[in-house]
């Protein structure tokens, strides 16, 4: 073939990749005006589910708008608190314990008051419900970011941080050209397990019961909750199938690009060339893409100016001025008091309530506390079982993870609770029954924040490492225990973290469980929150809630965050 051939070849392809770019923007407009249509329908005292294959591709479009609204929420809350913790020591003081409070209070802790309000805020109305359950869906995803961001903050070489003020780096600069590398393969990771977890509680947040109110929204976990009530095998298969497909084009169109593109951010002496995605190559042919990005180079270059050194900003009038502080100051002092006051009135509320139970029901309340910390445990040891030498294998072999990450993915995402009723009917089959059932039903929900915690320290690993342990010719447990668990043992620490988080959440739907027009109940405390949200009964909803966030804190205060500061003293590579 000729070279005008070949020109001509290119140009033919890169125009179809043009049209094809240029299908995909329109139709993401028009998606856009579906669902913002959708917020603004009258508010409808029920909604009616259709179950028909035809209703699944609207319904599709509507949760995954929610899913991505609440990513979108998340990962804005991510950068910004996790940066304010780690700069701020005073503010870290109560951030990091409220954050883990937040973790520890299970979704239908959040969901009553906040549908509550949101209705009554937007009383003519979808968009009340629609904020609702994209702050639900926010719940189940944004604390396990957070925290792996602050890990990877504090990971950050202080030779990198010495460079950058060498170099004239202010915080912008510091933030994009070495924190936010430093953490992408973390954040990446925990992004899409995050993202998972959003999609977890999918059937509760669209198809959300109060007493005798129905606040239901339409859209794939509301059309799952209606077909598992009404016994409709076939509607369940085609829902089942629709969430696949969602989750599949998901992780081909966006994950597995961007787990591809963050390793070239990878603390390593070696310069090898970062592998690309046949969408990264398709979108590298693209004019369009061509001139979108040059004019967003150019407006980088435009609002953040490159850095200038310190030696040659040394004697520049104004150069090393200190900035005003004072009104940063009071705005940051009026927002703490207004949180204060916040919190406070929150709290006066939230006591009313818990002065209604008496202690019958304080005494339930704690024994069930006691068989679900035993169920978690079990699922989070049995998670850690496997998922920590899977992990190890991923992370240290960047082909098989390609290979394996669309399934790996697919299975994290998947809405466990979709497939309860089939799997607790398989546990009754077999002579079981849910209270020792609801061990893997809470394990599906939380075995792979741990493993993708530890795929993503294992591939963060410098090169250099890897040959220094290969020279030593380490092999069997002293490989595991020299080399391979101290290289691991920071990220497993924070998948510990947020998978005991998500196993205590998880026990809201493991242990209360509708299959086969029956309601199967164990012993426990998320069976307890989710009997009294059924009933309204909101004392109760309220003690079992603030036991659950107790257990959690103080399990997390005393055992995961001392494990946490010896694993970032003791196994950080640059400390």
């Amino acid at each position: 073939m000729t070279v005008t051939a070949t020109l001509n070849a290119r140009a033919r392809g890169s125009m179809w990749i043009d049209a094809g770019i240029l299908l995909c923007v329109a139709g993401l407009g028009f998606s856009a005006i579906e669902v913002a249509a959708e917020w603004e329908q009258p508010l409808r005292a029920a909604v009616a589910i259709d179950l028909s294959p035809a209703a699944l591709p609207r319904y599709a479009l509507y949760s995954l708008a929610r899913g991505w609204i609440a990513y979108a929420c998340s990962l804005a809350f991510t950068l910004l608190v996790a940066s304010w913790a780690f700069y701020d020591l005073r503010a870290r003081r109560f951030l990091l314990p409220a954050l883990d409070v937040l973790q520890s209070v299970p979704v239908l802790g959040f969901l009553p008051g906040l549908v509550l309000a949101l209705v009554g805020l937007f009383p003519g109305s979808n968009a009340g419900l629609e904020i609702a359950c994209v702050l639900m869906i926010f719940t189940g995803q944004v604390w396990n970011m957070t925290f792996s961001y602050y890990d990877s903050l504090r990971g950050v070489p202080p030779d990198f941080r010495l460079l950058g003020r060498l170099y004239g780096f202010r915080w912008y600069h510091l933030f994009l050209r070495i924190e936010l590398p430093s953490g992408a393969q973390g954040l990446l990771y925990n992004s899409m397990v995050s993202m998972a977890g959003g999609w977890f509680f999918l059937s509760i947040t669209e198809a959300f019961r109060l007493g005798d109110q129905d606040f239901r929204v339409p859209g794939l976990g509301s059309y799952m909750s209606v077909a598992i009530e009404r016994g409709d095998a076939r509607a369940q298969v085609f829902g089942l199938l629709a969430m696949g497909l969602v989750i599949v084009a998901v992780d081909r169109l966006v994950w597995g690009p961007l787990v591809l593109w963050s390793r070239r951010f990878k603390l390593d002496d070696f310069g090898a060339a970062a592998e690309e995605s046949q969408v990264q190559r398709w979108l590298a042919r693209s004019r369009a893409m061509q001139a979108a990005g040059a004019w967003c180079g150019r407006q980088y270059r435009r609002f953040i100016p490159p850095p200038v050194p310190a030696a040659l900003r040394i004697g520049a009038a104004g150069a090393d001025d200190p900035p005003a502080r004072g009104g940063g100051r009071w705005a940051y002092r009026g927002f703490l008091a207004a949180a204060v006051a916040g919190l406070g009135w929150g709290l006066a509320r939230f006591a009313l309530l818990l002065f209604r139970v008496d202690l019958v029901g304080w005494g339930e309340i704690l024994a069930a506390a006691g068989w679900s910390f035993l169920r978690v445990l079990a699922a989070v040891a049995l998670g850690t079982a496997w998922t920590v030498p899977v992990g190890v294998w991923i992370g240290f072999n960047p082909r098989l993870a390609h290979r394996l990450q669309p399934l790996i993915q697919f299975a994290a995402s998947f809405p466990a609770p979709m497939v309860y009723p089939w799997i607790l009917l398989l546990v009754l089959r077999v002579g079981g029954s849910l209270e020792w059932g609801a061990v893997p039903l809470i394990l599906l929900g939380t075995q792979w924040y741990i493993l993708f915690n530890v795929a993503a320290a294992a591939a963060a690993v410098p090169a250099d490492i890897l040959s220094a342990a290969a020279l030593l010719r380490l092999g069997g447990w002293a490989r595991w225990r020299k080399f391979i668990l101290p290289s691991v043992f920071p990220g497993l620490v924070t998948g510990w973290i947020t998978a005991a988080g998500g196993a205590w959440n998880a026990t809201i739907v493991s242990e209360f469980v509708h299959a086969g027009g029956q309601v199967y109940q164990a012993t426990g405390l998320g069976a307890l929150i989710s009997r009294a949200t059924d009933v309204g009964n909101f004392p109760r909803l309220a003690a079992a809630v603030l036991v659950m966030a107790l257990v959690v804190a103080g399990i997390n205060r005393f055992v995961w965050r001392p494990l946490q500061a010896f694993a970032n003293d003791r196994c950080r590579f640059g400390n």
